[in-house]
């Protein structure tokens, strides 16, 4: 038995779209800003599967993610198809000359022995400040990237 938790967070970013889009859609360079996400890897097979592993406080997890829509500079959307129940979408906005701002929403389903142990308020704020925590790292990383892009 599980349950299913959903947060969304967004960030603005003083970088084109191009270049946050770049960097987000290359899947296999996340464990660089996600702190949870140990790594990623795209199946040779199929470029639309990717198997994820997650580890923190000792736990792991990990899941088959297939994309399921995919527009340029727009959205990047994914639901797991085995391993741990997730599914979620990345939205990109472009803000011109101001930037980009970055959505992302998660949905996953909690296992229900972490389920009884703490209740749902506690592990959403956990992982909404990890979330946020995750796309200030994005942040940081895009910046540095532009940076280097204009030396």
């Amino acid at each position: 038995m599980s349950n299913w938790l959903e947060h969304t967070v967004q960030i603005e970013i003083a970088a084109p779209i191009e270049l946050v889009w770049s960097l987000w859609s290359d899947l296999e360079q996340m464990p660089n800003w996600m702190k949870w996400i140990d790594s990623v890897k795209i199946q040779e097979n199929d470029p639309q599967l990717s198997r994820w592993k997650l580890a923190t406080g000792g736990l792991e997890f990990s899941w088959l993610s297939r994309e399921v829509k995919l527009v340029p500079h727009q959205i990047l959307q994914w639901e797991s198809v085995d391993g741990l129940p997730n599914r979620g979408a990345i939205r990109f906005y472009d803000r011109g000359e101001e930037g980009s701002v970055v959505k992302m929403s998660v949905a996953y389903s909690v296992p229900g022995f972490l389920f009884q142990l703490m209740d749902n308020l506690f592990i959403g704020r956990v992982v909404e400040s990890t979330l946020h925590a995750d796309l200030e790292r994005f942040r940081e990383y895009a910046m540095k990237a532009q940076t280097a892009s204009l030396d």
